[in-house]
């Protein structure tokens, strides 16, 4: 069984920074893919940033040069940097990963709960 850890969620002003984290613990033999997605109210769930085991990484063109993900290997674990948060990042920030386990079903794709985001002043 494999599950997903978020935190770093909060309140913060339009201008100021905050830095997500996702831990994936359980039996994990490889993990693929960890990226973070995002819902608004009313919006569909949208992937934010995502970081593919071999380095490359991809970002939604709105928070280009404003979000940076970064993964440590040894630790499953994924980070989201924000900065310069507009009150539009406002939302619930989901982990995700595609991995596989050590046991069946192998191939897995794992959500965690989700942290809420909120740029406001």
């Amino acid at each position: 069984q494999v599950q997903l850890v978020e935190s770093g969620g909060g309140l913060v002003q339009p201008g100021g920074s905050l830095r997500l984290y996702c831990t994936a613990s359980g039996s994990i033999a490889s993990i693929n893919f960890m990226g973070w997605y995002r819902q608004a109210p009313g919006k569909q769930r949208e992937l934010v940033a995502g970081l593919t085991s071999g380095g490359s990484t991809n970002y939604a063109d709105s928070v280009k040069n404003r979000f940076w993900i970064s993964r440590d290997n040894a630790k499953n674990t994924v980070y989201l940097q924000m900065n310069f948060l507009k009150p539009e990042d406002t939302a619930v920030y989901y982990c995700n990963a595609d991995l596989v386990a050590t046991i069946s079903p192998r191939n897995l794709e794992v959500w965690g709960q989700g942290t809420l985001v909120t740029v406001s002043s």
